[in-house]
């Protein structure tokens, strides 16, 4: 994008910037979900991946819904956060078992963390700008990402944060 002078402006860089963020996401989620042992959490990568396909779908529609270009910009900030998800979890990980399932959780989270913020933006954008449609649909998109960062929280809770600390 060009220069940004309005709100308009704004919020389609940020759906481009958040496209970005999520294709790194799903990148990354790929290098890690294998090395994911327990089996809920598995299951929970493989839906989130199809989840975050979803919501890129939603982000490309919403550009193309403003007549432009339907094109992303590159997410420096999931940059750093896909960096130290994979640093953890891939390159300098626990070995396989419930403390690494642990850091791939907490990872998993702090991206996730970061696509909340930043939908949730885009839905304020959107309903400054009086989009309704928009606004529906992100605030939808807002939702799915904390009952999938709920579902984590509960799995860490209840079964892997214990099964790490036996060890």
């Amino acid at each position: 994008m060009s220069e940004i002078s309005t709100l308009s402006d704004l919020y389609i860089d940020e759906l481009k910037d958040l496209w970005s963020a999520n294709d790194q996401m799903v990148r990354a989620l790929k290098k890690i979900a294998p090395q994911a042992t327990n089996p809920k959490l598995i299951k929970m990568l493989e839906s989130s991946q199809k989840g975050i396909a979803g919501h890129t779908d939603l982000l490309k529609t919403l550009i193309s819904n403003q007549n432009e270009q339907v094109s992303k910009e590159h997410c420096k900030g999931m940059e750093g956060l896909v960096t130290e998800a994979i640093k953890h979890t891939v390159e300098d990980a626990p070995e396989k078992g419930p403390v690494l399932d642990a850091a791939i959780i907490a990872q998993y989270q702090r991206m996730t963390h970061y696509g909340i913020t930043g939908f949730g933006t885009v839905a304020a954008f959107s309903k400054a700008l009086q989009l309704t449609d928009d606004n529906k649909q992100l605030k939808a998109a807002v939702k799915d990402m904390y009952e999938a960062d709920e579902l984590m929280s509960e799995l860490a809770e209840a079964a892997v944060n214990k099964e790490a600390a036996g060890k």
